[in-house]
């Protein structure tokens, strides 16, 4: 295809990428040589904790030719998923007896919903050009989204290492499409973080050790849904009522109140989710558990886990009997992953 008929052809993809959904496409060539030395940086400082996937591939992470053969340009793409206002959000965090999910994870698991999306597009795309090497990735690959993201025009990667756009903030999700075709590329976004430190300050366990430096280990998203084991004793009471995720770097950040509630009725809350009582969810049996999270993507972390979280949430909760009750039915319980959460939670709950 020749230069002018590329060009018309990005600005049809952008118009299909918009009538299905998504609320920006950029596109970027494969040349992430800064991006893989910061990830080299931070996985020499063991910042990714358990997560072995995060150098388990070696390059192919930061050069998508090695992932998808024949790749030279990436379609990055963004749908946003607030699915509340950003004060209903703050007064649910700043209940202690509330359980707190990090509201990406409410709605409809988002990996399946914008792949399939953009496996449309690309079918869109060879209904123009004819058929055409590519690949979808939505978190599902060694791939470096955000970097991607940066460098197709979506927005800046923050001190918190969230993507943000000026006029859009944070709240939102990346996905690609790896592809042969020459397209033009988009300008990169540049960084409005400025001087500001809300992030970094408000951070509950103090994960973000410096500008655009996160040390996962530390972080409470991680430590709820990546850590296989214990949580560390020292960091449990700084995780507050976050059962699942946290979202306080996005709450603080000045950007976000540019964002805008999400139009995809999928990423509305399901069973109630963001109006779940501690309590509540311990009670809850393991088909209740999974019943209740079908088709979302906090199914991922198990039944095991998901009582490990709210122990220790129920131990930061105000002095309750209904909570020591709560957890004293538990204290024998079959997994020891468990009991031993349970019973910090107690020495937590009866501590004078």
């Amino acid at each position: 295809m020749h230069k002018p008929d590329l060009a018309a052809l990005a600005a049809d993809i952008k118009q299909w990428g918009e009538q299905l959904g998504f609320n920006q496409l950029g596109i970027t060539d494969t040349d992430l040589q800064q991006a893989e030395q910061h990830l080299e940086n931070w996985l020499d400082q063991g910042f990714h904790g358990e997560m072995d996937y995060m150098q388990r591939h070696g390059k192919k992470r930061s050069r998508p030719e090695y992932l998808q053969p024949g790749t030279i340009r990436i379609i990055s793409v963004r749908m946003d998923y607030l699915p509340e206002t950003t004060d209903n959000i703050q007064a649910s965090l700043d209940d202690p007896a509330a359980a707190f999910i990090s509201r990406y994870a409410l709605g409809r698991d988002y990996h399946k919903l914008m792949r399939g999306r953009l496996q449309k597009l690309a079918e869109k795309i060879q209904a123009a050009t004819g058929p055409f090497g590519y690949r979808a990735f939505v978190d599902s690959a060694p791939v470096l989204e955000k970097a991607l993201a940066e460098k197709a025009g979506l927005g800046w990667i923050g001190k918190h290492s969230n993507v943000i756009h000026r006029k859009a903030g944070s709240w939102f999700f990346l996905g690609e499409i790896f592809t042969d075709l020459p397209l033009p590329i988009d300008p990169p976004a540049t960084n409005h973080c400025g001087v500001c430190t809300a992030c970094l300050d408000i951070c509950p366990t103090q994960a973000i050790v410096a500008p655009y430096q996160v040390d996962a280990r530390r972080c409470v998203s991680y430590l709820t849904i990546e850590l296989h084991g214990p949580i560390p004793e020292p960091l449990r009471p700084l995780i507050g009522n976050r059962i699942y995720g946290c979202d306080d770097c996005q709450l603080v950040c000045p950007w976000n109140r540019f964002a805008r509630l999400t139009a995809e009725p999928d990423f509305h809350p399901r069973q109630r989710l963001n109006r779940q009582q501690l309590l509540g969810v311990f009670a809850w049996t393991e088909a209740e558990f999974l019943a209740k999270t079908e088709g979302s993507a906090i199914r991922r972390i198990g039944y095991l886990r998901w009582l490990r979280n709210i122990a220790v949430a129920l131990g930061n909760a105000p002095y309750s009997p209904d909570i020591v009750t709560a957890l004293a039915e538990k204290l024998d319980y079959p997994s020891a992953l468990v009991r031993e959460h349970v019973r910090w939670a107690l020495r937590q709950q009866t501590a004078d």
